[in-house]
């Protein structure tokens, strides 16, 4: 099983390049309706425009607020002080300082440790990530 993460968002092209710049992953799709990002081969999200039903029908309502309560978007990078810094660049809002969470139990997980968190949010023009991991609000 592989997770297949989708998002709506109101704009699918600055949404991306917010996520490819942030994470550094790199668009397998492109468009203005939808959006596959990857990192090396793998999938890591989806992004589809709110107003655009496809064959499945409307992916959320655009009106209803707010976007994505209750939803959180957990990216896990080779070297979280880069995507800091590259957060940092962008001039995304910290909304909590960085710091370690060890997953319950024995603290250790599937890799044997702990993971550092920064979140953020992105600043208005554009979409605007509730943290490194939740998605554009947009």
């Amino acid at each position: 099983m592989r997770p297949q993460p989708l998002i709506a968002v109101s704009d699918v092209e600055a949404s991306s390049r917010w996520y490819q710049q942030l994470l550094g992953c790199r668009s397998a799709h492109g468009g203005t309706e939808y959006e596959r990002l990857i990192s090396g081969d793998a999938l890591i999200l989806q992004l589809h425009r709110w107003d655009i039903e496809h064959h499945h029908g409307p992916i959320g309502d655009p009106d209803i607020r707010p976007y994505g309560n209750g939803v959180l978007l957990w990216f896990e990078v080779d070297d979280i002080d880069a995507a800091v810094a590259r957060g940092e660049r962008m001039k995304a809002q910290v909304l909590m300082p960085r710091h370690r969470n060890p997953p319950s139990g024995d603290g250790g997980g599937p890799s044997g440790g702990s993971s550092a968190q920064a979140p953020a949010r992105q600043q208005r023009p554009g979409p605007r990530p509730g943290a490194f991991g939740s998605g554009p609000q947009t």
